[in-house]
């Protein structure tokens, strides 16, 4: 699903093993960009693979700066290879809980700023 970019998606919700964002159901983890929603096979900051991360979010048509990493319930810290992995792409990584990074995401959108979501779903 794509929207046009100078209408930022909005997340809503975040329940329930999944999102709601900009109207849409989305089961499961996801990545959030200004205009799409992907599906994201992870469970935990554990299992977050640093190239496939990188390759999903350093896509030059999504223009990321700065990757909000929703942890689930609480914040855990970004394993050392992710954290270098963006950075190499010149992404800029800040690991919250998943609520937090819902949050964050909706205002830094809404303000025009180069930001992506990778939230990990809570029950």
């Amino acid at each position: 699903m794509t929207v046009p970019a100078a209408t930022p998606q909005i997340i809503e919700s975040y329940r329930g093993g999944g999102f709601r964002v900009s109207g849409l159901r989305y089961e499961g983890s996801v990545l959030v960009f200004r205009a799409r929603t992907l599906p994201w096979p992870v469970a935990a900051c554990a299992q977050i693979e640093p190239t496939a991360l990188a390759a999903a979010v350093g896509d030059p048509g999504d223009a990321v700066e700065l990757l909000l990493i929703g942890c689930g319930r609480r914040l855990v810290p970004v394993a050392p290879p992710v954290r270098a992995a963006l950075k190499a792409i010149g992404i800029a990584v800040e690991p919250m809980d998943t609520g937090a990074a819902c949050r964050t995401f909706n205002v830094l959108a809404a303000e025009e700023r180069r930001v992506a979501a990778a939230l990990i779903a809570v029950a």
